[in-house]
């Protein structure tokens, strides 16, 4: 019984320990949290901004193209616009890019597996082969889990920092937009876990190619005559795919806010497990304590009874 005491002892102040680093780690967490949703925060001010700028740019005093159709039934000019610019315009799909976010380290409870049975359920449901799709990753785990799937993964970042700066991630971010506009695939999608709170998020396909969420009517509301120098189409070919590029980057900071909310989740629950533990070994060992006294003081009752006798 002395060695299974020990054994005890021993287990109860691993535990503590464990608990401590535990303890530990879920303060980094969150105080990178809250960091990240600074950065977050920061990041939606400007993307409304330049959302505003872009989509008044493009619409306001006629910057689309005009197409004259004089064909019409009743012999009145009929006018319509398009598009002029590659990242607007939604064309058949022969393929799909895919940017797949995940963590580079452990310890953030289900943060990637989440991401990963869900992003594979969607390719199955919506692709009949591997061929129809383009993967790109952000994360040593992402790379990892699409490699081991035998899917190839054509572009990766490893290593990203808790709060990525957008020089970190231009190299992906800038070669997707390209490999759109150079016709690798004709659609591009963002596949990641969308921060909410610091208990809650939400698993998020987002689609950033073709751009499609620039309202016209917006525009509108107000009418500014505008000055383009050089040209309104060398500024919108400079300013769209800026535009594009901040919306994946946007999606690579809230990732990354939830992360850092799931890994502090993770270690509460786990220094709650640890307290739950040591609580339970503790009484365990108070329990065999006892006994092994009562038993020590009933050998020594036992054995004075046993000289009196004599």
């Amino acid at each position: 019984m002395t060695a299974s005491l020990n054994d005890l002892k021993k287990r109860i102040v691993s535990t503590k320990k464990t608990s401590q680093i535990t303890s530990a780690m879920q303060m980094v967490s969150a105080a990178k949290l809250a960091k990240s949703e600074q950065a977050v925060r920061h990041y939606q001010d400007y993307a409304q901004k330049i959302r505003e700028v872009v989509t008044h740019l493009l619409y306001a005093n006629h910057n689309r193209e005009e197409i004259v159709d004089e064909t019409s039934e009743d012999g009145e000019v009929v006018t319509s616009f398009i598009d002029y610019h590659d990242l607007l315009i939604e064309r058949p799909v022969k393929k799909t890019g895919y940017l797949v976010i995940s963590s580079d380290q452990g310890l953030a409870g289900s943060y990637n597996s989440s991401i990963f049975q869900s992003t594979r359920e969607m390719l199955e449901l919506d692709h009949q082969s591997k061929d129809e799709y383009v993967i790109l990753t952000i994360g040593d785990a992402a790379s990892r889990f699409f490699k081991k799937m035998g899917v190839d993964v054509r572009l990766e970042i490893n290593d990203v920092s808790d709060i990525p700066t957008f020089e970190e991630v231009r190299k992906i971010v800038s070669s997707a937009v390209q490999m759109f506009r150079d016709g690798e695939f004709d659609e591009f999608y963002v596949c990641y876990n969308h921060h909410v709170n610091a208990l809650l998020s939400n698993y998020r396909v987002e689609k950033m190619l073709p751009i499609i969420d620039l309202d016209e009517d917006e525009a509108k509301e107000y009418e500014l005559d505008y000055i383009f120098e050089p040209n309104k189409e060398i500024i919108m070919d400079i300013l769209l795919p800026q535009y594009a590029e901040s919306l994946i980057y946007g999606a690579i900071i809230d990732a990354k806010s939830a992360e850092h909310a799931s890994r502090m989740t993770a270690m509460r629950s786990a220094t709650d497990n640890a307290k739950d533990l040591i609580s339970n070994l503790t009484q365990d060992l108070n329990q065999r304590r006892q006994a092994q006294i009562t038993q020590e003081i009933t050998e020594i009752v036992g054995g004075a009874a046993a000289l009196e006798e004599h």
